[in-house]
């Protein structure tokens, strides 16, 4: 069973900075993209960014210039460095994996796990 593990999150005056952490825990057989995604109080989820088995990355409008995603593929994690916090930031923020799993069967089976949130306030 894989599970994805965050740290990181808490509580900043708008302008600071903060970061976050996923792990992946647990076997898995390919990894495809990892990312960030956030869900404000009474709103849907959304994408925050993104970024491929390859490097290549996808950022919401809204973090561009602000946000950085990392990847390091050897030691399977995902980390989200946010920069000029506003408040508008505010949420809990979710790691994302998309990959494949062997199956019964052996053949490939596409996979999508989530982390459990962690919470991200911004003050203003």
């Amino acid at each position: 069973q894989v599970q994805l593990v965050e740290s990181g999150g808490g509580l900043v005056q708008a302008g600071g900075s903060l970061s976050l952490s996923c792990a992946v825990d647990g076997s898995i057989f390919s990894i495809n993209a990892m990312g960030w995604y956030r869900q404000a109080v009474g709103m849907q989820r959304e994408l925050v960014a993104t970024v491929s088995s390859g490097g290549i990355t996808n950022y919401a409008d809204s973090v561009k210039g602000r946000f950085t995603i990392y990847r390091d593929n050897a030691k399977k994690t995902v980390s989200l460095q946010m920069n000029s916090l506003k408040p508008e930031d505010t949420a809990v923020y979710y790691c994302n994996l998309e990959g494949a799993q062997v199956g019964y069967y052996s053949e490939l089976v596409e996979v999508d796990y989530w982390g459990q949130g962690t919470q991200v306030t911004v003050s203003s």
